[in-house]
């Protein structure tokens, strides 16, 4: 556990933001609840994270950091940070006191757990009838499967996402980035600032349930769709094919995207093959990816004149397209340096480093400066304290 500093309190500097003055207490770990937490950190909350004696297992991730999970501190920015152990009336009766002030709560127990450890949703609004409870959950709050543990890439492959995202005739392939975890954590954000709205109408609070089979389904919201009539057993890949996509050039990857007839007519001028702008066997998408293996060999010969880097000069505004870079360029590229998005935060044990930071732009709030992940425990002793418990450790 993290001995607190003198500036442990860590109160938030700079500009409120539309959230300032919403306390959310996250009992949530790994990255789907956490990081909704801090995506309401970031537009003002005041986002309390409460963790077991062991901590997050988050924490105990591989990371190239000596003494700190890359990972944890990436998904848990902006945070004060205390320990409670639930299985102990003490630490039980901490966390009730704190709910009385709370306007927000997360977890991510399986439905069975809450009331087993006395915070079920019912538990909590007999305590503050205007709390929002939240819970993530990785299958849902009924049916069979709603005690499974859920995973991001449990719910990729179990959702059909790892399936379409293999090539054509081949083995499912998972996509990285935690991609359904990350936009469970948004589904999470939205929803609570949806039901604070709501509260400020009716006063009270309600239940906000959000679970990674959600997530992993709205993602694909545009392939489930199943007309009346159809097959079941059809083709529900809505890539371009054959010219859209990523492609080699000299010196590295571009990636084009030229679907509409402007770009595509602009990709053909600027490649040397403006014989195929008016061609009617490709005037359309779909004609496109159908005569593929036309197109696209004498587009790699064309692209093999230049680097990816020169091809995206080129091109310019008039061709979609993307040299493929490695995400440590984003640190220094101009655009993401001109939108504000990295900024320097310090850490209590790594010291300063960069990162992201505000990822909503609001123009009135825009939102307090960002600070380090918490140490395991390192806020027990202010926030516990201003609430009249000595701090034991619980």
């Amino acid at each position: 556990m993290v001995t607190p500093s003198p500036s442990a309190a860590r109160r938030r500097a700079g500009p409120p933001g539309p959230l300032s003055g919403v306390r959310v207490l996250d009992l949530s770990a790994y990255i789907a609840g956490p990081y909704g937490c801090t995506l309401l950190a970031d537009q003002g909350a005041d986002v309390i994270k409460i963790e077991p004696p062991d901590g997050d297992n988050l924490r105990t991730y591989p990371s190239t950091l000596q003494a700190e999970s890359r990972a944890f501190i990436g998904v848990n920015r902006s945070k004060r940070g205390i320990v409670l152990d639930l299985k102990q009336p003490d630490a039980l009766a901490r966390l009730l006191r704190l709910v009385r002030e709370a306007d927000v709560l997360v977890h991510n127990f399986r439905p069975s757990v809450p009331k087993r450890l006395g915070i079920s949703f019912e538990q909590l609004t007999a305590i503050n009838p205007r709390l929002i409870y939240c819970a993530v959950t990785g299958y849902g709050e009924t049916g069979p499967m709603k005690d499974k543990a859920g995973y991001d890439q449990v719910l990729q492959t179990f959702a059909g996402m790892c399936a379409l995202q293999g090539k054509r005739g081949g083995a499912p392939e998972i996509i990285y980035g935690s991609v359904v975890d990350y936009y469970a954590a948004a589904l999470l954000a939205g929803g609570v600032a949806s039901a604070l709205y709501e509260r400020e109408r009716s006063g009270l609070g309600q239940y906000v349930g959000v679970s990674l089979l959600r997530s992993a389904l709205t993602m694909q919201s545009a392939r489930l769709i199943w007309a009346g009539g159809e097959p079941l057993d059809i083709g529900r890949d809505m890539r371009s094919g054959g010219v859209t996509g990523i492609h080699p050039a000299r010196e590295g990857h571009l990636y084009i995207s030229a679907n509409t007839p402007r770009f595509w007519k602009a990709l053909c001028e600027k490649t040397g093959l403006g014989d195929l702008t008016d061609d009617p066997r490709y005037d359309t998408v779909r004609k496109r990816a159908q005569h593929a293996g036309e197109i696209v060999p004498r587009l790699h010969a064309a692209l093999a004149a230049r680097s990816a880097l020169e091809w995206e000069a080129l091109f310019g505004d008039e061709v979609p397209c993307a040299a493929a870079r490695k995400v440590e360029d984003m640190f220094d590229h101009p655009q993401v340096l001109a939108e504000d998005m990295i900024g320097t935060i310090e850490h209590a044990v790594i010291g300063p480093y960069r990162g992201v930071t505000r990822p909503i732009k609001f123009g009135r709030t825009p939102g307090p400066s960002p600070f380090g992940a918490p140490g395991l425990g390192q806020d027990s002793a202010t926030v516990l304290g201003a609430e009249g418990w000595p701090d034991q450790g619980a």
